[in-house]
């Protein structure tokens, strides 16, 4: 394990990731015993812009710290010298699936945009037409610190979404039995929102998983697999996303504060 900034780093591989989630499934009380002990499993996917965040945001900084599994998301994080491997998010997210798919695990997709969740899960069980879904929406939306806002009020509001062509209504807490949650609402929200709602919910595990839902449901292509090697990936995302210039910055903050 390692120390980035004040944030823990579990300094693994894929593999150790993956077996680590399993393990933690496969010996995780069901059914009334895990309701009696909940106390959630979730991941958290530190890179260089969520570790300049967490110097400003101590809520955030406290959750990324507290996590259970806290992979080393970019290459930017080998730079401190106490980081050997990386294991993207979005890579860790279809080993799961893929793991769920074989183990009949099951998993819901939980935030993006646009009906992205829907897609993504189309796409999903034509790869594995064995994966078990429970549970898909865009969630609404979610403020700053995690909280549905308006439509997605927690107390007096409902949401609909439309599945099968059936237009169902779902309070916050109506997700069922799940065995990997991915949640979608952005760095920060995402896990502010787990933080938030973990124990509340009857999840197993759950995992911020950014804008993965975008690139698996091909609404936005992915850099090469050379290029993502070279650990050029964030500018093949520039290119195709300009808008991002404004995130970049966060790339000089961080080699200055890992400088300094």
């Amino acid at each position: 394990m390692a120390n980035v900034l004040g944030v823990k780093i579990d300094d693994i591989t894929m593999e150790e990731a993956v077996e680590r989630v399993k393990h933690y499934l496969l010996t995780e009380p069901k059914g009334k015993v895990l309701q009696a002990k909940r106390a959630g499993f979730y991941i958290v996917t530190p890179n260089p812009e969520f570790l300049v965040a967490a110097q400003n945001d101590k809520v955030f900084k406290s959750i990324l710290k507290m996590a259970d599994l806290s992979i080393p998301d970019g290459v930017g994080l080998k730079l401190t010298g106490k980081v050997k491997n990386t294991v993207y998010g979005i890579d860790l997210m279809e080993e799961l699936i893929a793991l769920s798919a074989d183990y009949g695990f099951t998993i819901g997709l939980l935030g993006g945009k646009d009906g992205v969740a829907k897609k993504t899960s189309e796409c999903l069980l034509r790869n594995y037409p064995k994966l078990k879904i429970s549970y898909v929406s865009s969630g609404g939306s979610v403020d700053k610190d995690g909280n549905p806002e308006e439509v997605y009020s927690m107390k007096y509001k409902v949401y609909r979404e439309n599945k099968e062509n059936k237009t169902s209504l779902h309070t916050p807490y109506s997700i069922p039995h799940t065995d990997l949650l991915f949640v979608a609402f952005g760095h920060g929200k995402q896990e502010k929102w787990i933080a938030n709602n973990l124990k509340k919910i009857p999840v197993k595990v759950a995992m911020g998983v950014g804008g993965a839902f975008d690139y698996i449901s091909g609404e936005i292509p992915r850099a090469p697999r050379i290029i993502r090697s070279l650990g050029f990936e964030w500018l093949f995302r520039l290119i195709l996303q300009p808008w991002r210039i404004k995130r970049q910055l966060a790339l000089l903050k961080y080699l200055l504060l890992i400088w300094i």
